[in-house]
């Protein structure tokens, strides 16, 4: 056992380190909003009983977990890529949101299973199959909420790196300097068409289809299985940057491997894939892409006021309740996709956070939007300024599930 004082270290704006004991009251926090819900309804048609949720471990991914598992009482199997405790260095957050998950799952009698490894590589799925053929089979419901900086594809040894950069011409645009908190121009060059094709092959549809395929071929999917991956479209002020920028270009290509992904599992079990479009919500990877930070700062003050804020758990619980439980037809845009970001899109939200857009500077920056908000939430991914927490007190490092 090491108990230590766990501090805070930050690289600039980045937490380098996490804190167990905050991330533990996080994942609780979750818990108990998707248990404080009714039951949700049970559909004989589409039952969700056995998940596999692939990126489980923070964000959306971790929120589908436990809306799964606390929401409708389902077996989830998570993976993820997390660094375990070594040597009296802390263990990454999304490790110990883990530890937390299993701590409660075997306090509340719920099946959790989980692989930590790179969710990309041949032998990681091939291990996933052997766990679910063992303790889930069939899995109704795959989530694929994967987020990683580079993908190393097993089949031909070429690592690819994804960038935030616009497509077609440089963009200038507005945006807050993370570390000073200054209110900048900020000008980011075009990406090259290898730029774009290396973002959409780390962050677009193809490990997504390379899993169902897998789960197919190992006939590991229950008859009418689903499965998500999850998106963001955003408001025009961000899609030089973002929808029609590189991540853009990626989250296309989801678009693409949704569709053909239905074809091939309605065909096969009666299934369909479909992608959600959710709201922002501050991750590390949102954090890093210019411009939103300041949007993101701007949007949480305008719903904040109208009341109609939702963070990830709650979106999720949403989609398991509206969208996926029952037996009634999908609701969706159309594009196919499911929305989530509504109270984000409202008009009234958007004219609002228009209208504030211009009038930002350094000097008022804190009174027209909540960016001391957008720092806590970002910091609270790490396990720290979590509420309830005291961080004077030594608390145990070499935690594991």
């Amino acid at each position: 056992m090491t108990l230590e004082v766990v501090k805070q270290k930050s690289r600039g704006f980045i937490c380098v380190n996490a804190h167990p004991e905050g991330c533990r009251v996080n994942v609780e926090r979750q818990i108990d909003v998707a248990a404080a819900q009714p039951p949700a309804g049970r559909s004989d048609s589409h039952p969700i009983s056995n998940v596999l949720v692939v990126g489980a471990s923070t964000g959306y991914g971790l929120a589908s977990r436990i809306a799964a598992g606390w929401g409708l009482r389902a077996r989830t199997l998570g993976v993820f890529f997390e660094r375990p405790p070594d040597r009296g260095r802390t263990a990454s957050a999304g490790f110990y949101n883990t530890v937390a998950v299993h701590q409660r799952a075997k306090k509340d009698g719920l099946h959790a299973a989980s692989l930590n490894g790179d969710a990309f590589s041949d032998d990681v799925k091939r291990e996933a199959a052997e766990m679910i053929r063992k303790e889930f089979a069939p899995v109704d419901l795959v989530i694929y909420s994967l987020a990683s900086p580079r993908r190393t594809d097993p089949r031909n040894g070429a690592t690819y790196q994804s960038t935030l950069k616009p497509v077609g011409q440089a963009y200038s645009s507005r945006t807050i300097d993370l570390d000073s908190e200054r209110v900048t121009e900020v000008t980011i060059e075009p990406a090259s068409e290898q730029e774009v094709a290396d973002t959409i092959a780390v962050m677009g549809g193809e490990d997504w289809k390379r899993w169902m395929e897998m789960l197919l071929e190992e006939n590991l999917l229950a008859s009418g299985a689903r499965t998500l991956a999850y998106s963001y479209i955003g408001p025009e002020m961000t899609w030089p940057i973002y929808r029609d920028g590189t991540i853009g270009q990626a989250k296309k290509d989801l678009d693409r491997a949704a569709g053909e992904l239905s074809a091939t599992m309605s065909n096969r079990l009666g299934g369909r894939a479909w992608v959600s479009v959710n709201k922002a919500i501050v991750t590390q990877a949102s954090a890093a892409i210019p411009v939103v930070p300041l949007y993101m700062s701007i949007l949480m003050k305008v719903m904040q006021e109208r009341g109609v804020e939702e963070g990830a758990i709650e979106q999720i619980d949403r989609l398991f309740r509206e969208f996926l439980s029952g037996d009634g037809k999908m609701r969706t845009d159309a594009g196919g996709r499911i929305r989530l970001d509504d109270q984000e899109m409202r008009e009234e939200v958007q004219s609002k956070v228009s209208g504030v857009w211009p009038t930002v500077t350094t000097e008022n920056l804190h009174q027209v939007s909540d960016f001391a908000w957008f720092k806590r939430q970002f910091r609270n991914l790490f396990g720290f300024e979590v509420p309830g927490v005291d961080y004077s007190q030594p608390t145990e490092i070499d935690l594991a599930w």
